[in-house]
């Protein structure tokens, strides 16, 4: 039977990866993520998971050590924020390119500087084209689930890639809301064995990882890299019809809130979804046409099925919790555009930052931009494509 607790959401996310029991972790504790790896620790040094947890001096070695466990044939899983997620830049490109399908939950945070140690997605947004597959969570709820599916998902054998799970710090891996836990049992059948693929350690059959391969094979190889990525959205959508069998819980490649006959939406990742799906039902409750996408998969990024989901709006907000200086938009925005761009008839879009470095998005935050929406479908006219919201003056 499942079990049903009051937790936060890092430690839903730590006891996701007590029952997956990775073989190896080596992490290094930074601001929000810290309670995660502090309670997985304690159930490593309790004996309740059979992990070697590797304490390392930085989050770059934490990334590099997890390199060498999964090319050694280990099932491997590691945690970081913000700063920590920025120093492993470097051997997130190495992770992908070799196929290790490491498993990575990202406490969203800030990036400095200024020092800030709240919620927002610079440090994701930072490294979304990194060859990582980046899954994101509205609550803890999902949170837990998206880890337990994220083995699944980076150790198919179609792709082995691997995987960030982002949710908000604080917001979510702090605030202590409702889990529903599955039996370890039942998790761990879920998952399955671990099958090694090319293991350093089989010494039956040597081989040797990350060669130099100059221009004559390089962009061969980026290419088939590439083709891998293409087959991930199927793989997504596979793991989840499995899982929501075992849990009644459903999972896409995105979730649609009233959007079906919704005349103007909002695109909003993680948490303030949650406060926007609100705020959708006081205006539909006026009369007033209103619907929400929350993208779940963000990379890679689901165009065609996204675009399909939106090509029929008058007028759609994407709102960053992120900024892309000097690039004009954040890259949600950037993203949803180019979903929109083969279509003769799309919708009229604007893009609103928000949220950065912890403020609060408010209800009336949501209410400001769905009444812009309204004018915008009256009038056909957009005064600025590009507004950073609850921000003073």
């Amino acid at each position: 039977m499942p079990k049903i607790v009051a937790a936060t959401g890092n430690e839903g996310v730590a006891n996701a990866l007590r029952q997956v029991t990775p073989d190896v972790c080596a992490a290094y504790p930074i601001t929000p993520q810290t309670e995660l790896m502090q309670r997985f620790s304690s159930f490593v040094s309790n004996g309740q998971v059979q992990t070697e947890l590797v304490l390392v001096e930085s989050e770059h070695s934490a990334m590099s050590a997890c390199v060498g466990a999964s090319a050694a044939g280990g099932r491997v899983a590691t945690a970081t924020s913000s700063q920590g997620l920025a120093l492993m830049w470097e051997i997130l490109y190495i992770a992908s390119g070799l196929r290790l399908p490491i498993v990575m939950p990202v406490v969203n945070r800030s990036l400095s500087a200024p020092l800030n140690i709240h919620c927002d997605h610079s440090d994701a947004m930072g490294a979304r084209d990194s060859g990582w597959i980046q899954i994101w969570s509205e609550n803890a709820q999902e949170a837990y689930d998206n880890t337990i599916q994220a083995f699944r998902i980076a150790e198919h054998l179609d792709i082995r890639l691997p995987v960030m799970i982002c949710y908000d710090g604080f917001i979510i891996g702090h605030s202590i809301s409702r889990i529903e836990y599955l039996e370890d049992g039942e998790v761990q059948n879920f998952v399955g064995e671990f099958r090694q693929v090319n293991p350093l350690l089989d010494i039956e059959h040597p081989l040797s990882y990350g060669p130099l391969i100059l221009p004559d094979y390089y962009m061969e190889y980026r290419k088939a890299q590439d083709e891998v990525a293409s087959k991930v959205s199927k793989i997504v959508l596979d793991v989840a019809d499995e899982f929501k069998k075992l849990s009644g819980r459903k999972y896409g490649l995105f979730e649609t809130y009233r959007l079906d006959d919704a005349d103007i939406g909002i695109v909003i990742l993680n948490s303030a979804a949650g406060t926007t799906k609100d705020v959708i039902d006081e205006f539909r409750d006026r009369g007033i046409k209103a619907g929400l996408l929350k993208p779940r998969l963000y990379r890679p990024f689901p165009y065609v099925e996204m675009g399909e989901a939106l090509k029929y709006l008058k007028a759609i907000c994407v709102l960053d919790r992120s900024d892309a200086f000097g690039g004009s938009f954040g890259q949600m925005f950037l993203d949803i555009s180019t979903s929109l761009y083969p279509y003769d008839k799309k919708p009229l879009l604007i893009n609103k930052i928000y949220g950065l470095g912890g403020r609060d998005y408010l209800p009336e935050h949501a209410e400001h931009v769905l009444n812009e929406l309204i004018e915008i479908t009256r009038s056909g006219k957009v005064k600025a494509y590009k507004e950073y919201i609850g921000v003073r003056e």
